[in-house]
């Protein structure tokens, strides 16, 4: 069928492919497009026709042209066509091909010339071809026709650039032999994307359409205007062929006879014709087959040795094995122990570097969540003093005392303990909340088996929301012995002859404390409108006294020092344009804080940032703003309140007393809570999956339904199997492959700036003025069979189209022996090259 060049590759190829298609995997060795690229009747068809061995494209109108035909060439045993717009329909008779690409085309561009991008595709099966693709891709055109539009001629050369620009795109620049071929459109786009020129061959066809006494020998010589593969020369059918159904074999016959008779061509006969061009694209996906087997090779032996255990475990699987499933459980429910311990007490091993889970998420609960909250329960300073102003005045009844009574100092720290409750049941409720998490992580490695799975996370989380009840009532036992008995003896109680005291100490422990550095990190100001550039991210370090931040970490260029003075912090919602969590710093003397700000908003990447900020802010004494009622509803009688001197100074001792024993209480409650969840909670889960899960289990029901595996893990376990086995056998062929063909060099580069409308360079002079540039003229450089002068590239490698290699020693300088001319002297108005 005229394409017999092509068929070296095909058995060892199909093999692989058939490996792989056997496991529904694509074999990945990218072999190239083909793309035939040239002007309006320069004979892409034609060329394109030789490959498949088939007539099917349409002729005459340009009809094909107007849209890029993309074919993809499969290798089957029987013969037929494909196209993607009629899934499903097979087409044998190729007369209908040719016109359902003509309707087809009339479809989208309409009849009269107009183009469209949009590809058609066309699969072609026979055993005759290699899979790959080729494309035929509209012919240059300069001047619109029809209702083509203005910019034709850019809309064509952008869809070339399109397909030829894919570094896995072997480019064959046509170009008639009757016109310039220093002004090939063909093969200057072809330098552009190719500069190389490592993936552009030229093609020179209608040799047998030459005006009589002009050859182009010089030009397939590559001496002429020259290109790295140099070019090779096609005679197709003429129109009058194709009229007449001229059938490609008899083409091929008499384009092998036309090259054996031309007096200019057949001493290189053999190395032209469409044959010669299929050996030349053979030897291309030759050498890149060769070049991709090896990193090819590595990652199907990577891929096998990944998959080497896996498939000696499958390899002798017998999914209904009573044995097999009793040993399964044991390992599964031992494997679900480690991990869960693991989560919980931290390993080197699996680790999250992405959020925190398990027990360093349990550990920012107890350290950061559980002390935030805490303090939020706390009331201000205004509302706590007037509590206390009512609390002593209600206590001396109609009386004015004269001491300050004891009652008041235990009503209020009673009242101060009762709010403690609802931070320490949050904490336990935020650590259940993240042990059903982690057993829910846990039980992934359990997917294979959903029945098991299910079981295991419903009796594990029911142990967890039993033990939750227990940790509760211990949780408020706590709280409630605490209220019980008010200890004034403690040792570090200031009492009453030391209450007075409490203001000065605190302010001097806290100037002490100025410059002890509690946080650093990134932050992103949020708030700074778009005029002064936006928001913007500085290294912000907090103290106990300031919040400064900086240009970056190394903190040389300070960019503003806030004070912590009157300073809350408040919530914010998450924009709905940004990913990112905000909270705000507030004056409460609704003074400005940055510049004129009245707030300060800053954005963090995660709420456990944000939570960890407003911890850390708490410690440094700025607190979070109160969202109760209450405050709203007392402020007029908070503002108007009044208190004498006497009544003053009974207010700040029961205060500093009230300030001092919570602050044993919360020391006491902090380290308290923790062990108490760790006791009741964590550890006892622990020792439940330890030593009672598999047990429940057990009793749960029917052990062999537990150990019923998934469907996707019987089709995982088949695909192992089949991957393993398609992998050895691509490994093997691969080594058939690379012992089976031959590397060919690639030629060296030669002067291509004649490409694009330039008359050559050091190594074609220009023509004579008085003669046309036609690749067709008679002359040459050198009368016929001296040697190329210096320097001057002869015949190209593997794509040599003389007799004489690159590689072999250049001949003597001496005259050629008299050979009589088989071709017209040169015109007298043409000069010679020296």
């Amino acid at each position: 069928m005229g394409n017999r060049g092509m068929e070296d590759l095909i058995p060892l190829v199909n093999k692989l492919q058939d490996a792989f298609s056997s496991i529904g995997q694509a074999c990945n060795l990218d072999l190239p497009q083909i793309a035939v690229v040239g002007g309006q009747s320069a004979g892409k068809s034609s060329v394109l026709e030789n490959f498949v061995g088939r007539d099917f494209l349409p002729r005459g109108s340009g009809i094909v042209t107007r849209r890029p035909l993309v074919l993809q060439l499969i290798s089957a045993n029987a013969e037929w066509a494909e196209f993607l717009h009629c899934k499903g329909k097979k087409f044998t008779d190729f007369d209908e091909v040719r016109q359902e690409i003509e309707g087809e085309t009339d479809r989208v561009t309409g009849a009269n010339k107009g183009i469209s991008p949009v590809p058609i595709n066309l699969r072609v099966y026979s055993p005759h071809v290699l899979n790959l693709t080729l494309i035929d891709l509209p012919g240059i055109t300069k001047v619109p026709v029809g209702d083509q539009p203005a910019d034709i001629e850019q809309q064509i050369r952008d869809m070339i650039m399109q397909f030829i620009s894919r570094e896995s795109c072997l480019i064959l620049a046509v170009t008639p032999a009757n016109t310039d071929l220093a002004n090939s459109d063909a093969l200057k786009l072809a330098k552009d994307v190719d500069p190389q020129g490592l993936r552009t061959i030229g093609v020179i066809t209608k040799l047998d359409l030459m005006d009589e006494g002009t050859d182009a020998r010089d030009v397939l010589e590559n001496k002429l205007l020259p290109l790295r593969r140099g070019y090779i020369g096609v005679v197709n059918r003429s129109q009058k062929d194709i009229d007449g159904k001229k059938d490609i074999k008899a083409a091929l016959d008499a384009e092998r006879k036309f090259f054996l008779t031309h007096p200019a061509y057949r001493h290189m006969a053999e190395k032209m014709g469409t044959p010669r061009l299929q050996q030349v694209l053979n030897q291309q996906l030759t050498n890149h087959i060769r070049d991709t087997l090896p990193a090819f090779r590595s990652k199907l032996q990577a891929q096998l040795l990944a998959l080497d255990k896996e498939a000696e475990e499958y390899r002798g699987y017998r999914p209904d094995d009573p044995s097999r499933k009793t040993k399964q459980l044991l390992q599964m429910v031992q494997q679900f122990s480690v991990d869960f311990e693991k989560r919980i007490e931290g390993s080197g091993d699996q680790v999250d570097t992405v959020e925190l889970s398990g027990g360093a998420k349990i550990n920012r609960i107890f350290h950061e969540r559980f002390p935030f909250e805490l303090v939020k329960m706390e009331c201000d300073e205004k509302e706590m003093r007037r509590e206390i102003s009512y609390a002593i005045k209600n206590i001396h009844g109609i009386r004015t005392g004269l001491f300050t009574p004891d009652m008041a100092f235990e009503a209020i720290v009673k009242k101060q303990v009762v709010k403690l409750k609802e931070p320490c049941i949050k904490c336990v409720d935020m650590v259940i909340q993240e042990l059903i998490n982690t057993v829910r992580q846990c039980s992934n490695k359990l997917e294979c088996f959903p029945r098991l799975r299910e079981e295991t996370e419903r009796i594990v989380t029911s142990h967890i929301r039993d033990r939750e009840s227990r940790a509760k009532d211990q949780v408020l036992l706590l709280i409630d012995l605490q209220l019980s008995y008010i200890n004034t003896n403690h040792e570090d109680f200031i009492g009453f002859a030391n209450a007075q005291q409490r203001s000065s100490q605190t302010n001097k422990s806290q100037s002490s404390a100025g410059n002890q550095v509690i946080r650093k990190g990134w932050l992103t100001i949020n708030n700074i409108s778009i005029m002064k550039g936006g928001a913007k991210e500085y290294w912000f370090v907090l103290t106990a006294e300031s919040l400064s931040w900086f240009k970056d970490d190394e903190e040389k260029e300070k960019k503003y020092m806030l004070p912590l003075d009157n300073l809350k912090v408040r919530d914010v919602e998450k924009s709905f344009m940004s990913s990112k969590h905000i909270f705000s710093i507030f004056n409460t003397e609704s003074r400005n804080v940055y510049k004129d700000n009245r707030t300060l908003e800053l954005a963090c990447d995660s709420q456990d940032d944000v939570d960890s900020w407003k911890s850390s802010l708490l410690r440094a004494g700025v607190y979070p703003e109160k969202t109760t009622t209450v405050e709203s509803e007392t402020t007029t009688t908070t503002d108007n309140f009044s208190m004498d001197p006497q009544l003053e100074r009974k207010v700040e001792t029961i205060r500093n007393l009230v300030d001092s024993y919570m602050a044993i209480v919360n020391k006491c409650i902090r380290d308290l809570i923790p062990k108490t969840i760790m006791h009741l909670m964590i550890n006892n889960v622990k020792d439940f999956i330890n030593a009672e899960l598999l047990a429940c289990l057990y009793s749960a029901g029917d052990q062999n339904a537990l150990m019923d595996e998934s469907q996707e893990q019987a089709q995982r376990r088949d695909e192992v199997l089949r991957t393993h086995q398609a992998l050895k056998e691509a490994l093997a062929i691969i080594g058939d492959i690379s012992t089976s063909t031959i590397t060919v060099p690639v030629p060296p580069p030669v002067d291509t700036s004649w490409v694009g409308g330039t008359s050559g360079g050091r190594r074609s002079p220009p023509p004579s003025p008085t003669a046309p540039r036609r690749m067709s003229s008679g002359q040459r450089p050198a009368p016929r069979g001296a040697p190329p002068p210096p320097n001057r590239p002869g015949p190209l490698g593997p794509f040599n189209n003389s007799a004489e290699s690159p590689q072999a020693p250049s001949r003597p300088n001496r005259a050629p022996p008299n050979i009589p001319s088989r071709r017209p002297p040169p015109s007298p108005t043409r000069q010679a090259p020296p």
